[in-house]
């Protein structure tokens, strides 16, 4: 991959361009991933999928890694918790396999100095393990969950995405544990990580967790504008997966338009169903976690 190939598709999945679209990447499993992750944060999941499973069958243990987290994020996204900790589990095994989830650098991980950073064996160990975390959280398992996330922060540094992440994924725990206070410090950690890096939709992202944190804890004031933040990212990038859980929020923060939010969170839902793949949507109507009662749903636009 030539390094301005590389640098349009990293600005796509991972810096200030999240809504370009990664028609033309050429071939190449990392062009392959790297494609997913933006088409992933655009809720173009069916699309995501077809460029991830190739690469989770690839002979980098690495990339196969990557990607597998990757898919898992999308269809956790959607609820699938269950088929996310497989695609977990799938990625860590393959890092394990092939002796690449030591806590310290390895010289097998020598190979990591061609790759961008983010990408290397240490950022693909925190992927799935905190993927695995995050599945634990989703499938009512807190203690398991808080188990994998000394496991990752005591590994070798998994770089900036992980600090976001375990952050995410810290909170979160705090949260479905009922101890909205405890949320607040990993929520802002995260946000503050965020604020740090090259990600726009990281930075959405962590204005979501954050504003639901404070909601959560009943700080409606300052979770107002961290919802509103990150629903003004999301509408203007095209990041899809973000709007309906805004919405959902600000029906609860903003009572008096409870109902233009809930029907906003509606719209945004559909088009994201519509484009997921059908073990994506099968998921989500499944997951007690997405809202999709009363969807009626189509065939792939």
């Amino acid at each position: 991959m030539s390094d301005h190939d590389r640098d349009l598709l990293w600005a796509a999945a991972f810096g200030p361009e999240p809504g370009a679209h990664p028609l033309r990447v050429g071939p190449g499993w990392e062009r392959s991933w790297l494609a997913a992750v933006t088409l992933g944060g655009q809720g173009r999941y069916a699309a995501a999928a077809a460029r991830l499973w190739p690469v989770i069958s690839a002979a980098d243990p690495v990339l196969a890694a990557l990607a597998a987290a990757t898919l898992a994020a999308h269809r956790r996204q959607l609820g699938g918790h269950a088929i996310a900790r497989d695609l977990d589990a799938l990625g860590l095994r393959r890092l394990t396999e092939a002796g690449l989830t030591t806590g310290k650098r390895s010289p097998a991980w020598a190979g990591d100095d061609h790759r961008p950073p983010g990408t290397g064996a240490a950022a693909a160990r925190s992927d799935v393990l905190l993927g695995l975390a995050a599945d634990a959280i989703g499938l009512g398992r807190p203690d398991e969950a808080r188990t994998l996330l000394g496991i990752e922060s005591a590994s070798a540094d998994g770089g900036w995405r992980a600090e976001i992440k375990r952050g995410w994924v810290a909170a979160e725990v705090e949260l479905v544990s009922g101890r909205p206070a405890a949320a607040l410090a990993p929520a802002q950690a995260a946000s503050a990580a965020a604020a740090r890096s090259p990600s726009l939709r990281l930075r959405a992202k962590s204005n979501l967790v954050l504003g639901a944190t404070l909601a959560a804890a009943g700080d409606h004031r300052g979770a107002l504008p961290a919802i509103k933040d990150c629903l003004r990212a999301a509408i203007t990038h095209g990041l899809e997966p973000l709007r309906w859980p805004c919405r959902i929020v600000l029906a609860g923060l903003e009572p008096e338009r409870a109902a233009q939010h809930r029907r906003e969170a509606v719209i945004a839902l559909d088009c994201v169903l519509r484009h997921a793949d059908p073990a994506g949507r099968a998921a989500a109507v499944a997951s007690p976690w997405v809202p999709t009662s009363g969807f009626e749903l189509g065939p792939n636009r």
